[in-house]
């Protein structure tokens, strides 16, 4: 057998038992389900809101599961393991479920849609598509789309990051197709950048210098106490007696300078002769 006839036909065992799953479980929350080849088995691994259904009392519903795994699709020595869903609005399959049940009971395909989408996102989702097709109003199809956040529509990203669920609501006028795409509040994409805020660096700490040998250790300086503030009478004071000082008289500036000239003027001697002193 060729290798890719190979993957084919493991990819259509897939759908089968995907199907199947959805069809017996509805009644239990199906939310889809893993399948891995282990060296013991098949190890097959389903999501559901409601464990205690699928698992049956005494774990009866979970082995009649395994043998028909084992007796239908030939699988070698089925394991079913059975998880529980926490939030049943982040799980593509168990909200398309929701949707296709909500437009069977009547409800309008665009409330229903709206209705969908805003409960995904509000439970953290980074983005949501809802697609609803078929014959919605009138005698011809159509496709209405419900788009909310971001969301991948290719590249690898989509295959590891986005989930999907597909659902069908059986109507009067026909089949009507419900399709949901949720990229979860987790996913990290390949191109998202992080910018963290520059952190302020620590001041290095001073190096202590080792004195000298020899040396004496300077002495400190002796605190000078700081000048005490002049009271008011005090400048009064001061200016006051510099006014004072100022103030001198030109008359009286005249009589000191003359009387200091005299000083310095030698003294005439008067000589007595005989004419004088007989007349």
């Amino acid at each position: 057998m060729a290798i890719e006839k190979k993957f084919v036909q493991e990819g259509f065992k897939k759908a089968m038992v995907d199907e199947y799953f959805l069809e017996k479980l509805e009644r239990a929350g199906y939310g889809g389900m893993e399948i891995n080849r282990t060296p013991m088995g098949t190890q097959i691994t389903l999501k559901a809101e409601k464990p205690g259904m699928i698992i049956g009392k005494a774990g009866k519903s979970i082995r009649r599961y395994t043998k028909e795994m084992d007796m239908r699709f030939k699988m070698d020595n089925p394991q079913i393991d059975v998880q529980e869903v926490k939030k049943p609005e982040l799980n593509a399959q168990m909200m398309a479920t929701r949707l296709a049940n909500a437009l069977e009971r009547g409800w309008y395909f665009r409330k229903a849609g709206q209705s969908t989408l805003q409960r995904i996102m509000d439970s953290g989702a980074m983005g949501c598509e809802v697609i609803i097709a078929g014959k919605l109003t009138g005698a011809r199809k159509r496709r209405e789309k419900f788009i909310a956040g971001y969301i991948k529509h290719c590249g690898k990203p989509v295959e590891e990051l986005v989930d999907v669920g597909y659902a069908r609501a059986k109507k009067k006028l026909g089949i009507i197709g419900v399709k949901v795409r949720i990229m979860p509040p987790e996913a990290v994409l390949p191109d998202q950048i992080t910018i963290e805020a520059a952190q302020a660096a620590a001041p290095a700490p001073a190096e202590k210098k080792s004195p000298a040998a020899g040396a004496e250790p300077a002495k400190e300086a002796a605190a000078v106490p700081a000048p005490a503030e002049s009271t008011a009478a005090e400048v009064e004071k001061i200016i006051a007696e510099s006014e004072a000082a100022e103030a001198v008289t030109p008359e009286g500036a005249e009589g000191d300078e003359k009387a200091a000239a005299a000083k310095k003027q030698p003294k005439k001697k008067v000589v007595k002769t005989d004419g004088d002193s007989q007349s």
